[in-house]
């Protein structure tokens, strides 16, 4: 019962892997391009997805519109730290080198680079570290 469940966030997210290699997220050449400054392709996807966001949670907040399972929608303020310049920067040093970012990792894997893999488990590893040592970092 639970896997049935579950086939629509399967269906979505295979989907989603077919958007990012159709519209080239994923390539390497465009995320090289990108860090070079010599495309506009991925500024304006990533730009693109910022202005939808923002639209998003325009209409969210004017409508109070509500979770599928009827729950409200909050939205928290955000203090700014210092730790998130150094987070951004490892993320976009990682992401410039590596050619891959956690959202389309999987479909990276899937279209068959392997390679991948690798920055894959160091998400997940960083990931990991990061929760085992949070309560001791400053926040």
């Amino acid at each position: 019962m639970m896997l049935y469940r579950n086939v629509k966030f399967l269906i979505v997210g295979i989907l989603f892997g077919i958007v990012f290699i159709k519209s080239e997220v994923i390539s390497w050449f465009r995320i090289q391009e990108m860090f070079r400054l010599q495309s506009f392709h991925m500024y304006g996807i990533i730009g693109s997805a910022i202005f939808v966001g923002m639209i998003s949670v325009f209409i969210i907040k004017k409508f109070k519109i509500k979770t599928i399972s009827g729950e409200d929608i909050h939205f928290h303020t955000k203090i700014f730290n210092k730790g998130q310049v150094y987070g951004g920067l490892i993320f976009g040093v990682g992401w410039a080198i590596t050619g891959a970012c956690p959202g389309p990792l999987f479909a990276q894997i899937g279209t068959g680079a392997t390679v991948i893999i690798v920055p894959l488990l160091s998400a997940i590893l960083g990931t990991w570290v990061y929760g085992k040592f949070r309560e001791s970092l400053t926040h």
